[in-house]
């Protein structure tokens, strides 16, 4: 079932909490060795990274070819959300970095990435950010959805054969790095949802769930978000 756009071995990984246990026995001793412990938590990467999202400049979307045409096109409107925030160093929590790179991504509201639907653009909702000299990014993306992973290959029913759902609350994906940090691989959690407290994958930590904030004045956005991340200093 692998390709180079599905990982059907991380998926099983996923559901068997591996790489949750995994990220957290990492973390754990990232958070020993560190001077301040004041980092951002980690999570999963999940089995649909893509690399070499485009580079965006900061204030524009993710989201590509959005048209009445489009199924969710509805739904988009209504979730549509502004995200900022600043990456900084552990080694001093008042120093923004500099062109660190905010890697982001999520599903469409349909609860599918773009490489798992046709009708989709490709790299639609993904994207690389740069901070600026002050160590903000910015962008337009969607409110996350909750989805049900895929249940078509052997992850799904083995997932079955546990009596278990295959939701994952609504969540979207960062890899933020920089020169001489730790790079971060974690996603945030829109408190919105149901799912919260049951993830499939048991990623959820209580740090990285927000709250979105409905956003005035701003026809490109219905919702607002930020959210600072903070990098283990390894210099």
């Amino acid at each position: 079932m692998s390709t180079d756009k599905r990982n059907e071995t991380q998926l099983l990984c996923d559901i068997l909490g591996l790489e949750t246990l995994v990220d957290e026995i990492t973390a754990n001793l990232v958070a020993d060795a560190s001077a301040s412990g004041a980092s951002t938590p980690s999570a999963i990467l999940g089995p649909f990274y893509r690399h070499d999202a485009p580079l965006l400049p900061n204030g524009t979307s993710i989201v590509r070819n959005l048209t009445p045409a489009v199924p969710w096109y509805a739904t988009a409107i209504a979730d549509s959300a502004f995200v900022k925030g600043r990456v900084f160093s552990s080694s001093s929590p008042n120093t923004p970095i500099r062109n660190a790179i905010v890697d982001v991504w999520h599903t469409a509201p349909n609860g599918l990435y773009e490489q798992q639907d046709p009708d989709q653009p490709d790299m639609n909702l993904r994207g690389r950010f740069a901070t600026d000299s002050e160590g903000w990014y910015s962008f337009y993306c969607l409110r996350p959805v909750a989805y049900p992973i895929p249940d078509d290959g052997p992850a799904g029913k083995f997932l079955g054969m546990l009596d278990r759902h295959p939701y994952r609350p609504g969540h979207i994906h960062f890899i933020v790095s920089a020169p001489e940090h730790r790079t971060l691989t974690t996603q945030i959690f829109d408190d919105r949802d149901e799912y919260i407290a049951k993830d499939s994958v048991f990623a959820v930590k209580d740090e990285l769930v927000v709250r979105f904030e409905p956003r005035e004045g701003d026809p490109n956005g219905k919702w607002t978000l930020e959210y600072n991340f903070v990098l283990d200093s390894v210099a």
